[in-house]
């Protein structure tokens, strides 16, 4: 994990302390990239011990595009339990549904994704054009009237955006499409928190059998957030390339606004003191099938999976280090 050492140094050699949102101020910096080999290991941070459970939890709960810090609780993941229930604006959202509700996160975009087309039944083509989106899954949930006298039919289907990028992984594997994203604007004011990791793209080496996955993240909480974000992406990329049947191999980190709390000082300062052990390795349950070897496409298991169907294989680290999450 030199590369993650590199950045916080580098955060602390270079950054400006700023005001942010929630009070506690950051150092940042604009920009920055980390890039992993997963063939040499799995980007586990080794100066602290790596709240694994946690993290493979959420991105579970992602999956199943849960919505509600009791669901991700029960996955073993308290991280979303303050920002749903403590957050004094969310608590006065009227978005905000039900005690541990956190509005329409991550895994809602991910997986149910709300997507509507508004077709105006005045003009040329518009009934070939509803037909077509009949054929791709969209319903006709009524019509909107326009100014003028005419009307639209307003169309809705939920899209997985997820499922739709093993389809096409294995219908058109070097296609430069394969993404999914969780900036909705529609939606960012029913939500507790907007997306921070919002932008991954799958790239796939077909003639190498490998798959890759570039990451950008708009603004990363390197303290706490950067170990969980690298665990869930790398996770992921290892979990669609078994479904695949690639192995996965680049993983790559953007950052956008690269920051360090004020109150995480002391903690990233120890870590800078301490020597990181070699990588880990990431292992999948036998239980997840291997498209590799059963040549049967399973995508349904991506709501099939365990927490316990990931574990670390080598895993040495430091003694545990702690420091409060902003919000």
């Amino acid at each position: 994990m030199k590369q993650y050492l590199d950045l916080v140094q580098n955060i602390f050699d270079n950054g400006t302390w700023q005001e942010n949102r929630t009070g506690v101020r950051t150092c940042s910096i604009p920009g920055a990239m980390m890039r992993f080999d997963l063939q040499e290991g799995f980007p586990a941070v080794t100066t602290k011990k790596l709240a694994f459970k946690s993290a493979i939890g959420e991105l579970v709960g992602f999956l199943r595009a849960c919505r509600n810090a009791a669901d991700f609780n029960a996955l073993g993941c308290k991280v979303w339990d303050q920002n749903a229930n403590e957050n004094r604006q969310w608590l006065a959202n009227p978005y905000r549904l039900e005690e541990g509700d956190l509005g329409p996160v991550y895994g809602i975009q991910w997986r149910e994704w709300p997507a509507y087309k508004l077709i105006d039944t005045s003009l040329p083509h518009s009934a070939a054009q509803i037909d077509d989106a009949l054929a791709r899954g969209y319903a006709q949930i009524g019509l909107v009237g326009n100014a003028g006298g005419t009307a639209s039919a307003l169309l809705y289907k939920a899209v997985d955006q997820l499922r739709a990028c093993l389809d096409t992984i294995m219908r058109d594997p070097g296609s430069r499409r394969i993404l999914f994203h969780g900036w909705n604007w529609a939606q960012l004011e029913e939500m507790a928190l907007p997306p921070c990791h919002l932008l991954y793209q799958f790239l796939v080496n077909v003639e190498k059998k490998e798959i890759s996955l570039c990451l950008y993240i708009r603004s990363n909480d390197v303290g706490l957030g950067t170990p969980f974000n690298l665990t869930e992406g790398a996770a992921l990329l290892h979990l669609v390339g078994r479904l695949t049947g690639y192995q996965p191999r680049w993983f790559t980190y953007f950052i956008g606004d690269a920051h360090i709390y004020e109150n995480h000082v002391d903690m990233l300062r120890e870590q800078l003191r301490r020597e990181p052990f070699p990588a880990p390795r990431l292992a999948l349950s036998d239980r997840i099938p291997d498209y590799a070897e059963t040549g049967r496409y399973e995508p349904e298991w991506l709501e099939r999976i365990e927490p316990g169907d990931f574990s670390l294989e080598g895993y040495r680290h430091h003694a545990p280090l702690t420091a409060p999450m902003a919000v």
